[in-house]
């Protein structure tokens, strides 16, 4: 009976040879620059690894190093880059014992108590690295089963080729081979051979062994992308390779070649930074134009916005590569959000991307595309060429060929670039260099405009919730505000403005502007916002509210100070008081045109003296007038002093025509520099069409005081033409004052305001303590009960604070003939 050999079997005993086979090819191309990391994927290939690693002892052989890894990041599996030789963990014991080690999920859950807990179970197994110097081959399998027999006699081929290839660290102290160097990222002290600063054109015997006398030699707009693999912080474990240009005595600047990868230094010891350097004259292609990346990086270090990001990477790869489409989308969670797409147009786009994803685009899940999402989780550069299998939605992206570039950020990605072609496109080594350049700027450019954009938005939302949401409506006035943030960064501004109703028909306009930007500024003027609403409100007049803020400000003990302008306008009358506390003055336009700066005096900054005078100017607003107060940011710029650009802004106001503010105001700062906060207020005072009748009367502390109040107000009445509706207000005057005689000290003051057909009755005293509303009273009770009346006989009533007591007041609607 024949032999049946089934498929698996098959190909369980020709896995092995095909491995070897792979393995020598890869080994042998000594020239290849990412070998190491190629014979690593090998292990993900035959013997299904999902991570595989290779460590190697520090200089001081104390350490067990990572040089370079391939798969999942290693995040997942609670992988750190060092491990102590030493110590118990699977890489030091492999290495040190010289046989291999393996532990499954339980033995390595009892091993994490000084690790972070994994997210997944998995299978690890760590062999010894012979020769080479020697080390430790690390792999990972999610399988339920681990490795099995044919899995590990890959991984031990795996191992015999690294230690072939894995490129040995120079020791401390050891002599360089050719075109070698060793940098020490803490010192930036260098070691080099003479055939390398040969290269560089210095004389051995000058050099002075630091890295800032080679990158002095540097044509300058190399530096940024040089910069990015010399500096410890923007360079990630494994190989780098980069060309740039240095300056020659005579002739054109000469081309370079680094290859060079970062050796973590250990406890104790600084990280370096270890390969060579060529000359790459000779070896150069347009493609592989180093300008195009230094370009970017410039691009990238100006770039605010993750949209500023995606339009430099665009403008990067998208022209040199010929691609006929990118997209530039950012990785949240497990979806990715597009946010630049080359073309713009939707036609230009897979049916499928309409199909699916909105108009914009905006949620593009990963789970959607399994090949995208394993480029994302190896975090290299993928390139497809046309006639890849692969799902629509990339596919079509690039029929022609398709490049995947995960932009990675420190230890994770931010994002991905995507690149199709249309027609079949070859890619070449330069390209793939290019791309892998292009990645690791674009992904840390993108990581900072996202940080950027947050918190942009967290200012802005601070400062909509530090400002008014709306302004009040005024009888007989109308009053528009603009703020804008400064354009020159993020902080928060200080600038800040209000409308605050008074009684009697008074409103308090507020500018002003806290020292700094910065959130201690910008609470700092929240805090004086309210402080002086508060002041304005308990009825003081503007001098004692400005001294009452700058009084609170010194005694809140901060290093800031305040400056400010207030103005207590009465809109029956059009007269105002202004009060400045080292602030602009009021700008007015008069209703035929004219233009004047007020000429208010002016006291210091708020939070500077203690005890200081804050005279007040009188204001004469006929109707018609409109003021605009402003904060300086508006009207002073580097050409011009501020006296000069009060008188720009005066000549604008006479300009405009006041039949809508909001025009008037966006007017004002469409030329505004934006190199610091502006807040701008205007009111337009139109004068009441209908004033209000007032009286007032000062109670006595008679026993006929209660008496004498209601004669008053019966005599007020009937000169107003008021002779009916008389028993319910003189009720509520009667209880009214009977409160205030009976419970507070001092003096009380009545106060009778009529203004259509609602009749307003205050009564003030001298207690700030506000009357109670009795929640039930019983058949027994002596008191309690004027509040229910006056609440049963008002249309509303209500209490407000003024000047250290309190003011009662209730309104009550007269039935009266208003045409007569």
């Amino acid at each position: 009976m024949a032999n049946v050999v089934s498929p698996g079997a098959r190909e369980r005993g020709t896995r092995t040879p095909r491995a070897e086979g792979a393995l020598k090819a890869v080994a042998a191309d000594q020239e290849s620059p990412d070998r190491v990391r190629r014979v690593l994927e090998q292990a993900l290939v035959f013997a299904g690894a999902a991570f595989a690693a290779v460590y190697t002892p520090s200089a001081d052989g104390e350490l067990l190093c990572l040089v370079e890894s391939a798969g999942v990041p290693r995040t997942l599996y609670g992988l750190r880059d060092t491990y102590p030789r030493a110590g118990r963990s699977p890489v030091a014991e492999a290495h040190r014992d010289g046989r291999p080690v393996s532990l499954g999920p339980a033995e390595l859950a009892a091993r994490a108590q000084s690790r972070r807990t994994p997210s997944r179970d998995f299978h690890l197994t760590a062999l010894p690295v012979h020769g080479n110097g020697g080390g430790c081959l690390l792999a990972v399998s999610e399988r339920p089963d681990g490795f099995g027999p044919d899995d590990r006699e890959c991984l031990e081929l795996v191992a015999e080729a690294v230690a072939y290839t894995a490129p040995a660290a120079p020791a401390e102290g050891a002599e360089l081979p050719p075109g070698a160097f060793s940098l020490a990222m803490d010192t930036g002290r260098v070691r080099v051979g003479d055939d390398l600063l040969d290269l560089f054109g210095l004389d051995p015997g000058g050099f002075d062994g630091r890295v800032e006398t080679l990158l002095g030699l540097t044509v300058p707009e190399d530096l940024p992308s040089l910069m990015s693999v010399v500096e410890a912080d923007h360079m990630s474990i494994g190989d780098r390779e980069l060309e740039f240009r240095v300056l020659q005595p005579a002739g054109p600047p000469k081309w370079l070649r680094l290859r060079g990868r970062l050796v973590p230094g250990g406890e104790g010891r600084p990280a370096r930074l270890v390969g060579t350097v060529a000359d790459a004259s000779t070896l150069r292609s347009d493609v592989t134009d180093v300008a195009r990346v230094q370009r970017l990086a410039a691009a990238l270090a100006t770039a605010v916005t993750v949209r500023d990001v995606g339009k430099a990477v665009v403008a990067a790869l998208r022209r040199p590569l010929r691609a006929d489409r990118i997209a530039l989308a950012e990785l949240e969670s497990d979806r990715l959000v597009v946010t630049v797409l080359d073309p713009p147009e939707p036609e230009a786009w897979p049916e499928l991307w309409r199909a699916e994803w909105r108009g914009e685009w905006p949620d593009a899940p990963v789970r959607a595309m399994p090949t995208l999402a394993a480029a994302l989780r190896e975090g290299r550069a993928r390139i497809w060429p046309a006639g890849s299998p692969l799902e629509r939605a990339l596919g079509e992206v690039g029929p022609g060929g398709l490049a995947v570039l995960p932009l990675p950020a420190g230890n994770r990605m931010a994002g991905a670039c995507l690149i199709g072609w249309d027609a079949p496109h070859d890619f070449g080594a330069d390209e793939r260099a290019l791309l892998t350049a292009c990645a690791g700027l674009a992904g840390q450019a993108l990581v900072r405009a996202r940080a950027f954009d947050a918190e942009h938005e967290l200012v802005g939302m601070l400062q909509r919730q530090l400002l008014p949401r709306r302004l009040p409506q005024l009888p007989g006035a109308v009053a528009v505000a603009r703020y804008l943030p400064s354009t020159a960064g993020l902080e928060l501004g200080g600038d800040w403005y209000d409308v605050i109703p008074l009684p009697d028909h008074h409103v308090g306009l507020v500018i002003g502007d806290v020292q700094g930007h910065s959130a201690g500024a910008a609470t700092l003027m929240g805090q004086m916002r309210t402080a002086l609403r508060a002041y304005a409100v308990e009825g003081h007049p503007p001098d004692v509210v400005v001294a009452h803020t700058n009084r609170l400000l010194m005694d809140m003990d901060s290093e800031l100070f305040a400056t400010c302008c207030y103005v207590d306008l009465d809109l029956e009358e059009g007269s105002a008081w202004c009060v400045r506390a080292g602030h602009l003055p009021p700008v007015l336009r008069y209703p035929d045109g004219r233009t004047e700066v007020a000429e208010a005096e002016g006291g210091p900054p708020l939070g500077v003296i203690t005890r200081a005078d804050f005279p007040m100017s009188p204001l004469r607003l006929p109707p018609g007038t409109l003021i605009a107060l402003a904060t300086d940011g508006l009207v002073e710029t580097p050409e011009a002093d501020i006296d000069q650009g009060m008188d720009r802004l005066a000549g604008r106001l006479a300009e405009a025509v006041p039949v809508d503010l909001g025009l008037v105001a966006d007017a004002l700062l469409d030329e505004a520099r934006r190199s610091d906060d502006v807040a701008l207020l205007l009111l337009r005072y139109d004068g009441m069409d209908l004033r209000p009748l007032r009286e007032s009367w000062t109670v006595w502390r008679v026993p006929q005081a209660v008496g004498q109040a209601r004669r008053f107000v019966r005599r007020t009445l009937r000169s107003w033409g008021v002779t009916e509706d008389h028993d319910a207000v003189l009720v509520v005057v009667s209880e009214l004052v009977t409160n205030a005689l009976v419970h507070t000290d001092g003096r009380v003051r009545m106060d009778l305001t009529l203004i259509n057909n609602r009749l307003r009755v205050a009564v003030a005293d001298a207690s700030p303590r506000t009357p109670v509303r009795p929640t039930s009273i019983g058949w027994e009770a002596t008191g309690g009960r004027g509040i229910l009346l006056v609440e049963a006989l008002s249309a509303t009533w209500g209490t407000l604070p003024v000047s250290g007591g309190k003011q009662v007041w209730a309104e009550l609607v007269l039935d009266l003939d208003l045409d007569r």
